[in-house]
């Protein structure tokens, strides 16, 4: 399998200083993305989501491709920070900067988490996407053993 070429564009000069965007390990599935922000940003808990610059864009020009941005898990699971939309759809033919929509989810009344400047507070996954054609039909072609059985239909 080939291995895909996206182009990243720096917008913020720092990630030279920070490190670009990188696989942290070997084996690591996404690319870390770093709060390019001016000034420390102070995230209180279930207020409004934020929107973080990471300051790249990327061109992935591929319609079997996309991006998915995922909360980094240590700082969801220990900090209780968040994607604001669960997970960000970057499509390949998007070309702007890449803002992390970010959320606290720790319950009102608990510490506030400080995003500062150059924290890597997100990762973008890159996937395969199939793109199917759609056939109109009046009736499906084939019978399922779920069939129309829907939430909890295959028990708990």
């Amino acid at each position: 399998m080939a291995t895909p070429t996206v182009e990243l564009k720096v917008l913020d000069a720092r990630l030279h200083e920070w490190g670009l965007p990188r696989y942290q390990t070997e084996m690591s599935a996404g690319i870390d993305l770093y709060a390019c922000i001016p000034e420390p940003m102070l995230i209180r808990p279930q207020s409004a989501a934020v929107l973080i610059p990471s300051g790249i864009a990327l061109l992935m020009n591929d319609p079997h491709m996309v991006g998915f941005l995922l909360a980094r898990s240590g700082l969801g699971h220990k900090k209780g920070l968040i994607l604001g939309q669960s997970v960000g759809t970057i499509d390949a033919d998007y070309t702007n900067e890449i803002f992390i929509s970010a959320w606290l989810r720790t319950p009102p009344g608990s510490e506030a988490l400080t995003i500062n400047p150059g924290d890597r507070i997100a990762q973008m996954v890159f996937l395969p996407i199939l793109r199917p054609q759609f056939q109109v039909v009046e009736e499906f072609s084939a019978e399922t053993e779920r069939g129309l059985g829907g939430f909890g239909s295959t028990g708990v």
